[in-house]
């Protein structure tokens, strides 16, 4: 079934049917997912070798909430925790880990000195490039955090799951093998990608948030266990949509069985809530993209997330 149909069917009445739209990431996916290729075990077990020789190395670490906090346990004492809006030293070498919600990065931006940008190494979920770009940090380093942290001082629960039973996190840039040697020293996985390969898992994930937190906003009280499990058919057809506008903006091929990848991740953290936050910072950048199109005269490349999101009076 063409996305155009799935789009039909799927707007003319709230309860879908799994049989009518989880073909869509069937058809969709043909276009935009290629055959996956296992890479060379050499190159793996290099970078494990590298992460393995790497130095938990003293760290500034800005935000004092869950995340933060859980890092500084991972270090050797000599870490320097910077609670929001303070000030970043700078005579303190070494990575400098952003742990702050999207909202109050330029707050961090402000407080750290212009010299030790280099340095700084984000963990935020979400579409990250164009505040990036727009700071001139286009090359900055980042990490993708597959783990999760209940409550204030307690352990990080990794992300693994039956899909990726090696693990999801990843690092890119400059201190990625000391991120993730920290992160190995607490008990986590940790991977370290090169730019275009990280671009792509941070796409990934950018397609699970926004496709999840949304078919669950549609049904109140659902957690992300719960759409995967209730409302496949609907999050088949958003992730297949997401990924395809995706594809195209970007110039990117992901690799096949998305859908199982992400719901995988779903079952991992079943007991998530869902709901729609942060909308600059997520499923906003495909409503820019939706917005993009319709002025160009050309059709909406996500015509479901549009729909659903003025449902919803979001937009």
């Amino acid at each position: 079934m063409h996305p155009e149909a799935c789009f039909t069917q799927a707007t003319k009445t709230k309860p879908m049917a799994n049989a009518t739209l989880i073909a869509l990431s069937t058809s969709t996916s043909m276009s935009i997912l290629r055959p996956h290729i296992t890479k060379p075990t050499c190159k793996i077990i290099r970078n494990t070798q590298k992460i393995a020789m790497a130095a938990v190395a003293p760290a500034v670490i800005v935000g004092g909430g869950r995340v933060g906090r859980a890092l500084q346990d991972m270090g050797k004492g000599d870490d320097l925790l910077v609670k929001r809006g303070d000030a970043v030293p700078l005579h303190f070498e070494g990575p400098i880990l952003v742990c702050t919600r999207n909202d109050d990065l330029d707050a961090v931006l402000d407080a750290t000195p212009r010299s030790r940008w280099n340095d700084l190494v984000f963990f935020q979920n979400g579409m990250m490039e164009p505040w990036l770009e727009s700071k001139g940090l286009g090359d900055a380093d980042q990490v993708l955090a597959y783990f999760a942290v209940s409550k204030l001082g307690e352990p990080p629960v990794d992300g693994k799951t039956d899909t990726n039973p090696e693990g999801l996190t990843a690092a890119y840039g400059k201190w990625a093998y000391a991120v993730a040697a920290r992160l190995q020293s607490g008990g986590l996985s940790c991977k370290v990608l090169d730019k275009e390969s990280f671009q792509k898992q941070m796409l990934e994930k950018l397609i699970w948030i926004c496709a999840f937190m949304l078919v669950g906003a549609r049904h109140p009280g659902a957690t992300v266990g719960a759409v995967e499990k209730e409302f496949r058919s609907e999050v088949s057809c958003l992730i297949a949509e997401l990924a395809s506008a995706a594809a195209s903006e970007k110039g990117i091929v992901f690799e096949e069985a998305m859908e199982d990848r992400l719901c995988a991740y779903s079952r991992a953290v079943a007991h998530f809530p869902t709901a729609v936050k942060e909308f600059k910072w997520r499923n906003g950048w495909f409503y820019s993209l939706s917005n993009k199109a319709i002025a160009e005269g050309k059709l909406d490349p996500c015509p479901l997330h549009t729909t659903w999101l003025k449902e919803l009076n979001i937009v």
